[in-house]
């Protein structure tokens, strides 16, 4: 077969993958890898990172290998390269590495002359001054709980402005909300030179009213309207403030409709905000995404990466213990992490599990909240579901009120330090073996079950809110 041969090859195995995975998930990680050359019944393509590399390599490998094989009728050798962009988007060009230097090889060019010269190195760029510089989407870990808002987050970095704008991100605290944001503006920032604007809704709202303090409105307009990028945090933040949100709606008219790219965070959906109904209205013209709670095998990963870029030997049965224990947020994971290594620093000790036991005893102990009543419990739980107290409590056995049932005690026995004898007395004076059974059933869900850890975590926000009213 000719390098052309190959070519068609594999721009074909893109067309079964793209009918296979969709227009979105496609976008996300195909469109910027580039074909290079071929050997013997091998293809090498091209990588604009070393981040987009092994993500692709990592999902994907085992299916492109497979569609290469159905067509060629033979196994076919895949390399993956990172090269800069601008040595991948030369057209008629062959790109070839010499494996004993760092030269680069380039045949074949339009005018036939060949040339050997070496590759400019990409100078890295000052860190944006209002970005932390950490938050990238190489140490943002991706799986079940956040892998749709990753993957669109990464497309939108590609090529801002031009898709899935405005994006809106939600989820509660200590999810990754903000690190995902600012990874787009950091790596924005690092491909282009577009101006980026970060800021948190409450600064916002301090400048407009300093702006008009100080009669300084155009300037305000000017550096928030007409920048390329605005990353906009925690915008839940302008509820019940008529003057900011009125301003805002300017703004993000002004920037969408100059295909500028917005995004957002806010600590719940667009829904459930006190705005303004145009505003929310126009939150749904691009792509909204939640992020979730980790899972157990999540919540792993993280840990481990996590020791790993502080340079720290982590135990498998203190990550285990951390995992298990803590499933509210990342951010109450890493804190839990944080603990431990600075205990062993300055104490100049290796943990153990007794060590981590002791020292995140509290932590642990802190996950119920001593104010929280099964009362609060089962009324959010009765107002999700749209039923009585004598439903949640009664006898009845159909579906509809059982599952609710068993979730509002499986709530109880998770958020508070209530026996499940005390539990049961609450629930119709139930023995506590049912109520044991019904922990158990939820549990297992959330083994099984993606949506069942949305529910319980969707209901635990709306259950601390309560909580935190009285």
């Amino acid at each position: 077969m000719t390098n052309a041969d190959y070519e068609e090859l594999w721009n074909n195995t893109l067309d079964l993958l793209k009918s296979e995975l969709g227009e979105e998930v496609f976008g996300g990680w195909f469109t910027d890898i580039k074909y290079l050359r071929s050997g013997e019944k091998s293809i090498f393509v091209g990588f604009p990172s070393a981040f987009h590399r092994d993500r692709v390599k990592t999902r994907y490998q085992k299916n492109i290998t497979a569609k290469l094989k159905e067509q060629f009728g033979e196994e076919i050798s895949l390399e993956f390269e990172v090269i800069p962009d601008n040595e991948a988007k030369n057209s008629g060009t062959e790109l070839k590495t010499n494996e004993n230097t760092d030269t680069v090889t380039e045949i074949d060019t339009p005018d036939g002359v060949s040339t050997e010269e070496k590759p400019e190195e990409k100078q890295k760029k000052k860190p944006h001054s209002q970005l932390r510089d950490d938050y990238t989407f190489e140490r943002f870990i991706i799986g079940e709980n956040n892998n749709y808002a990753a993957n669109a987050a990464i497309a939108i970095s590609r090529n801002p402005g031009t898709a899935y704008n405005p994006f809106f991100i939600y989820g509660g605290v200590g999810l990754g909300k903000t690190h995902l944001m600012q990874a787009i503006g950091n790596s924005i920032h690092e491909n282009s030179g577009n101006n980026i604007i970060y800021v948190t809704s409450e600064d916002f709202l301090n400048e407009y009213v300093q702006a008009i303090r100080e009669k300084e409105m155009p300037a305000f307009k000017n550096k928030f309207r007409y920048t390329d990028v605005l990353l906009i945090d925690d915008i839940q933040f302008l509820q019940d403030k008529e003057g900011i949100q009125e301003e805002f709606f300017h703004t993000f008219n002004t920037l969408i409709n100059a295909k500028k790219q917005l995004v957002m965070t806010c600590d719940r959906p667009h829904t459930e905000l006190k705005l303004s109904d145009r505003l929310i209205n126009r939150f749904e013209l691009g792509l909204r995404v939640d992020l979730q709670p980790p899972r157990y095998e999540m919540r792993v990963a993280i840990l481990e990466s996590t020791a790993k870029n502080r340079g720290t030997n982590i135990p498998d049965e203190v990550i285990d213990l951390i995992s298990k224990n803590i499933s509210s947020n990342v951010r109450d994971l890493i804190g839990a992490l944080n603990t431990l290594i600075s205990y062993t620093e300055i104490m100049n000790q290796p943990i153990t599990l007794e060590i981590a036991r002791q020292k995140l005893r509290d932590l642990f102990a802190s996950r119920t909240q001593k104010n929280l009543s099964i009362e609060i419990i089962q009324k959010a739980v009765i107002d999700f579901y749209r039923l009585s107290s004598t439903d949640l409590k009664g006898k009845k056995r159909n579906q509809k009120i059982v599952f609710p049932r068993q979730v509002a005690m499986f709530l109880c026995r998770e958020m508070t330090d209530y026996s499940t004898t005390e539990i049961g007395e609450e629930f119709g004076g139930r023995d506590h073996t049912t109520v044991i059974h019904s922990i158990d059933k939820i549990q297992g869900l959330l083994l099984t079950d993606p949506t069942i850890d949305t529910l319980i975590e969707n209901l635990k926000r709306k259950i601390k809110e309560q909580s935190a009213k009285l």
